[in-house]
């Protein structure tokens, strides 16, 4: 055996086989994948084996569509089958709100090039001749959708992978994973120790606790699931060619065709966890015990949705394990808090999905960056917060709604309330109906006398509507106040702090007690983040951003580190409150001895509020005159108390975040994950204004964004006026314009000030021209549209700088 390698991959799943072929895909040959069994033991072997490009992320879907194309490849490659059956599938809708997300997902594939299509009941009558349309509306068909061989696709990845030069021990049981000083890695193994300079753990399965050899924990848990294989069907054996996939949510059910048969498989409202107190090393090509009454109620749906079923015998019982993260996304990339860890873990559509996650952490390790934006797979994307008591209860939650309808608006409500501030229980006695970011508590809106404190989830306009207008009325006719918490919050320190922040961020640095605006850029020139800086003094800053993107950007922050400088993460040590409106200026008089008047906008500046030290900025997301207060998170309700007392004679009103998103839409201002992702770049949504192209720095992306100055971007950032009827865009909804796609949309919504609706999205540069016209489809039903240069509300920014 090796006991050197550049590479070591820790699981011999289709996940780990596919991060070793794609490693030496891009160019890594010295890379060696051990696995304590036989290949495909634990998850792979007793897969389903389904595969299908729908999923309600796009780069995840395109991440599945690229899954799917490459099973072909690696048949060419390796001369051995996967055992592809590309039958297509339909998802079925039996209600408004399904066929509301079917619609919109429909929409999604155009801009993507995915060639899906609605079909109508008649239609499912001639593709799926077994299925009960009694109560169906239509189904979203899928070309791609088929199902494989798992065992045959795994080991053709794996001889790829030997083909490229990897190495595969099997039988070789890792026992310790042991940081270096250098930051390479002592992986010990029962048949001895190896050297690596990098760590992958795609062990599946056994992720949690070989993440706990090197002190990290994997947010994943082991659920059971069952699928049925039934004896020969006639309605099958009859059949010129094979039966498609069918999708049934209102089931819970996946069925497709197996031999003359057929399989189908259930994603049942009460699922249980396995493994709770940790997955058994001697676990791997068993099943467990059958469990058929907890499947009992989607076995009799099932009967009538396919009633050939109810005539078939039963062949075979799968009962076998997958692991899911809290959301049900993959958890893919480097580990914050590590050096050369990386995870490809929680993988539970490996056959859909597994291509696509070789190929992102494949270019993350090689490259430096992914080919497109990974958040929704990023395993940054919870913080160190999480824990197994959060954990379990979100991936049981996941499971039994893995088929429900997914809302734009919907707030799941396992393991919440989770992360609070000081402020929840006065925002909660006010009314606030509660959504939540990377865990924390926020207010999306305050319900008033006998209004729900619920919102119905929706891809229309919600009843959340009138609470959202009378909260923007209050901010731009008296004044508003929101918590700021939800702000990812840094604080940089030290005599090379200032350089440091030239060379991580793309914008200006600012002087002291001023603010600047500034991109920061991954090499490739794609944006990582959208920052506010504040100087606080020479050595001494602060820095703002997406609350949710806090692990990421400190992960960014340390790979890129130098000396004399030290950043803190204080997002949830300073908080406080942002007060905008026109009587803004009047309620922070009323608080401090300084005059908030002589405050130009983007200064910051010291002040004791009330009887709180804290630091104010002259600023807004909401695009109104406004501030930002900070404070330290015990100072929080005493500084409320002081500005709420304030506020209360110029009609100061609370407002949650379906306000703000509403307010930003006026001044057509980004959000991150919207209009700002690792997907764009700082020309393409307007962001290069603020790249600091004449300072003397070579800050990360430099080249690329200096070349995209010179020749241009290719598409751009623009706002629509959308003439919708009682829904609005939510993101990635395409735009046509002489009956083609052209182009799609970042998000969009109610402009409750100007009684419009607003949409962002992209544009080809060479068909824009003022006032264009175009159409955007929202819900299956084209919408008309109008280009806008310049926001409505306030065009030239005097009342938000005034």
């Amino acid at each position: 055996m090796k006991t050197t390698t550049r590479v070591v991959v820790i699981g011999g799943g289709v996940v780990g086989c596919s991060v070793l072929y794609h490693l030496t895909k891009l160019g890594w040959s010295d890379v060696m994948l051990l696995e304590r069994s036989d290949l495909t033991s634990g998850s792979t072997w007793h897969a389903a084996g389904g595969f299908h490009t729908i999923n309600g992320d796009t780069n995840m879907a395109a991440l599945q569509g690229y899954t799917i194309r490459l099973y072909q490849e690696l048949e060419e490659i390796t001369g051995m089958s996967c055992g592809l059956h590309h039958v297509g599938g339909i998802t079925l809708a039996d209600s408004r709100d399904r066929f509301d997300m079917l619609l919109a997902e429909r929409a999604k594939h155009r801009h993507m090039g995915l060639d899906t299509r609605i079909v109508t009941p008649a239609e499912i009558a001639e593709i799926a001749p077994i299925t009960n349309l009694d109560g169906i509306i239509g189904a979203l068909y899928d070309p791609l959708d088929g199902h494989l061989d798992p065992s045959g696709t795994t080991h053709a990845y794996a001889r790829a992978a030997r083909l490229g030069g990897a190495t595969i021990e099997t039988h070789c049981m890792v026992r310790e994973t042991n940081p270096r000083p250098d930051g390479s890695w002592d992986i010990v193994t029962d048949k001895g120790t190896i050297h690596a300079e990098h760590v992958v753990n795609a062990a599946g399965l056994w992720a949690r606790e070989v993440a706990a050899m090197a002190g990290v924990y994997l947010p994943l848990h082991p659920m059971e699931h069952h699928y049925l294989v039934t004896d020969e069907i006639a309605e099958i054996r009859e059949r010129k060619v094979e039966h498609p996939h069918v999708m049934d949510p209102a089931g819970e059910s996946y069925l497709r065709q197996e031999g003359l048969g057929l399989c189908i498989g259930f994603y049942e409202k009460r699922p249980k966890p396995w493994a709770i107190d940790g997955t058994p090393w001697n676990f791997g090509h068993e099943l467990l015990p059958d469990d058929l009454d907890k499947i009992s109620d989607s076995i009799e749906f099932a009967y009538r949705r396919f009633p050939v079923l109810a005539e078939a015998g039963v062949k075979r019982v799968i009962h076998g394990p997958f692991t899911f993260a809290p959301d049900g996304n993959p958890l893919v990339g480097p580990v914050p808090g590590t050096r050369n860890y990386w995870s490809a873990a929680a993988v539970m559509a490996g056959f859909s999905q597994g291509g696509g996650v070789g190929l992102m952490l494949a270019q993350w390790m090689v490259e430096g960056e992914c080919e497109r934006d990974v958040s929704a797979l990023d395993v940054a994307r919870f913080g160190k917060w999480i824990g197994p008591g959060y954990t379990r209860p979100k991936v049981i939650e996941n499971y039994r709604n893995r088929f429900s309808v997914a809302y734009p608006n919907e707030e799941l409500p396992a393991a919440r309330p989770c992360r609070t501030t000081p402020m929840y229980e006065i925002f909660d006695k006010m009314g606030a109906v509660w959504g939540h970011q990377y865990g924390l508590e926020v207010p999306n809106y305050f319900a008033s006398g006998d209004e729900p404190r619920f919102e119905t989830p929706s891809f229309r306009r919600s009843n959340a509507f009138a609470a959202t207008a009378r909260e923007v009325k209050a901010v731009r006719e008296k004044v508003g106040i929101n918590e700021v918490q939800n702000f990812g919050k840094y604080e940089v320190q030290g005599p090379q702090a200032r350089s440091w922040l030239d060379y991580v961020m793309a914008g200006r640095v600012p002087q002291p007690g001023r603010i600047s605006l500034s991109p920061m850029l991954g090499h490739s020139g794609r944006l990582l983040g959208d920052f506010t800086i504040s100087c606080l003094g020479p050595e001494n800053y602060r820095l703002t951003a997406s609350y949710s993107a806090q692990a990421q950007h400190m992960r960014w922050f340390m790979q890129n580190m130098r000396s004399g400088v030290e950043v803190t993460n204080i997002s949830d040590i300073s908080t406080g409150f942002q007060i905008a409106g026109p009587h803004a200026a009047n309620v922070l008089s009323a608080c401090v001895r300084d005059n908030p008047s002589e405050m130009r906008f983007l200064d910051i500046r010291r002040m004791s509020v009330g009887m709180i030290d804290c630091l104010v900025q002259r600023i807004s997301y909401t695009g109104d005159l406004g501030f930002e207060i900070y404070c330290d998170h015990m100072d929080q309700r005493a500084l409320w108390s002081a500005l709420w007392d304030a506020g209360r004679p110029y009609g100061m009103q609370p407002f949650g975040m379906r306000a703000m998103m509403s307010l930003r839409l006026d001044r057509l201002f980004g959000a991150w994950l919207h209009e700002f992702s690792p997907d764009y770049t700082a020309a393409e949504t307007g962001l290069e204004r603020f790249i600091a192209f004449g300072k003397n720095s070579d800050f990360i992306g430099r080249a690329a964004a200096e070349a995209e100055k010179i020749n241009g971007p290719q598409r751009i950032l623009n706002g629509f006026i959308v003439e919708a009827e009682d829904a609005d865009v939510h993101g990635f909804e395409p735009i046509w314009l002489n009956n083609k796609v052209v182009g799609f949309c970042t998000s969009g919504g109610y402009s409750h000030h100007l009684g419009l609706s607003i949409a962002q999205g992209f544009l080809p540069t060479d068909v824009m021209k003022p006032d264009l016209e175009v159409e955007i489809e929202i819900l299956g039903q084209r919408r008309h549209a109008r280009r806008i240069d310049t926001p409505l509300f306030d065009p030239d920014g005097s009342r938000m700088r005034g």
